[in-house]
């Protein structure tokens, strides 16, 4: 099967191709639109997602016997080649047009965990935005198809891979394929990448050619390692899911931007970070009685996935994982020892867990692909000393947009506390001190979709 290259021309033809006229929305209250209230897609959307299927998505990937990188390309029922043609055809069957699948492959050079060129390839479902001024705005999902044993060099051992990561892949494909019956003001990118166990080969050539491109990706969600409930001393916490987001990056040079973002004390409040108060305000409204738990580093210590190289080159990206990892089920040669199950086998996932973190996934996902984007320009003013906070920002190019909503939050905590909204304006004093407290500022359309909260820099 021949692979087609997803080029930044592509994608531009994607969402041009799909655009629809959006429908008029309903006028907003005095008081603003309401932002608490469920959307009715999004809740439909949420509810469709199912087990059964996701559990059908991890059998046949696991039925490959190995997806590693480097195994075998020809046969139909074994391999990664087999693998990455069968999401394609799922992907494009499930999709019935709406999606526009393609591969998207480079050749790897011989690295440390590849010992001959290798084509890598990806492979990228766009649902393009209806909105003409949202539709250039990207949100990605992705996991990892790919498989490895103890030796990752090893290409030819079986190696099911069933929860790193058949489990994100699934999810991803049962977004995809929901998602798809419905119209999204912005663009939706659902990938499943390969190479993440060679060394993050297979995101970083996506995350590098969206950077050259220009494209602009507003937030990235990765998903590694979501399938499993019970930790390795045998507790089971099918209640919570682990969400990684960077504060500041670890460079040698700082951008101006950050050097703003530290010197206003503002670490805790990176791109990165205010996807993720989203993604976990959102999730928690969407799926009730699932908690979102924020983990204030950008993956495990010293560890990493699929979302570093887009953080690499200045995305917001994070990672959802499970509370517990059970290593016996992961990186392991299948294999009994004293009594004792070692691999990464299918009954050890809980799909219905599973299907609870797509869930989330999916509900942060609509919401923020039928939101406006988060508004640009957003600065505090600093003229003269006051105990109140002044706020002034750009306005969005959306036209269903309402007005906007400043938010607050003391310095010691961790999501919004406090908010109000002020109408269809650019600049806002509340009587709060920008010594005490942390701001911010979203933008909220007409049926109370709202962005994700930008921190303002110092107006000099």
């Amino acid at each position: 099967m021949p692979h087609v290259r997803i080029t930044a021309g592509l994608v531009a033809g994607l969402i041009a191709g799909g655009a629809f006229a959006a429908p008029a929305a309903p006028a907003a209250s005095a008081a603003g639109p309401d932002v608490t209230r469920h959307q009715a897609q999004i809740d439909k959307i949420v509810a469709e997602i199912s087990p059964k299927r996701i559990e059908s998505y991890i059998r046949k990937l696991v039925s490959f016997e190995t997806r590693h990188t480097m195994s075998e390309t020809e046969s139909d029922t074994r391999g990664i080649g087999a693998a990455r043609r069968w999401i394609k055809s799922e992907l494009e069957r499930c999709g019935a047009g709406k999606l526009q699948v393609a591969f998207d492959s480079h050749i790897a050079p011989v690295s440390a965990r590849i010992s001959r060129p290798t084509e890598i390839v990806n492979v990228v479902a766009t649902l393009p935005g209806t909105q003409e001024a949202a539709k250039d705005r990207l949100y990605v999902v992705s996991g990892h198809y790919d498989s490895r044993n103890t030796d990752v060099m090893d290409a030819t051992g079986k190696a099911p891979g069933a929860n790193d990561d058949a489990s994100g892949t699934a999810a991803v494909m049962e977004m995809a394929c929901v998602m798809a019956k419905h119209q999204f003001d912005a663009t939706l990118v659902f990938m499943a990448v390969a190479a993440e166990e060679q060394g993050l080969l297979g995101a970083g050539h996506w995350a590098r050619q969206a950077r050259a491109n220009n494209l602009n990706v507003a937030g990235m969600l990765n998903n590694d390692i979501i399938g499993s409930s019970r930790a390795d001393d045998g507790r089971v916490d099918n209640k919570q899911v682990r969400l990684f987001a960077q504060s500041i990056p670890a460079t040698k040079e700082m951008s101006e931007a950050v050097r703003q973002l530290v010197a206003t004390g503002g670490e805790n409040d990176s791109i990165t970070r205010q996807l993720a108060r989203h993604v976990k305000e959102q999730g928690e409204r969407y799926v009730k009685g699932f908690k979102v738990n924020v983990i204030q580093r950008h993956d495990r210590y010293l560890r990493g996935g699929d979302h570093m190289p887009f953080l690499e080159q200045g995305y917001a990206a994070l990672r959802f994982t499970v509370p517990n990892e059970d290593f016996a089920h992961q990186h392991q040669n299948l294999r009994t020892e004293d009594g004792k199950v070692y691999g990464d086998l299918i009954d050890f996932v809980d799909f219905d867990y599973a299907a609870k973190v797509t869930k989330v996934n999916a509900a942060a996902l609509a919401s923020l692909a039928l939101a406006p984007a988060a508004p640009k320009d957003v600065k505090v003013r600093t003229a003269g000393l006051t105990n109140d906070t002044t706020l002034v920002w750009a306005a969005n190019a959306e036209p269903d947009v309402a007005g906007y909503r400043i938010v607050w939050r003391e310095t010691t905590a961790a999501q919004w506390e406090g908010a109000k909204y002020v109408g269809n304006v650019l600049e806002a004093t509340v009587k709060l001190s920008k010594d005490n407290y942390f701001f911010g500022v979203q933008a909220v359309d007409k049926d109370g979709n709202v962005s994700p909260a930008t921190y303002p820099l110092p107006l000099r």
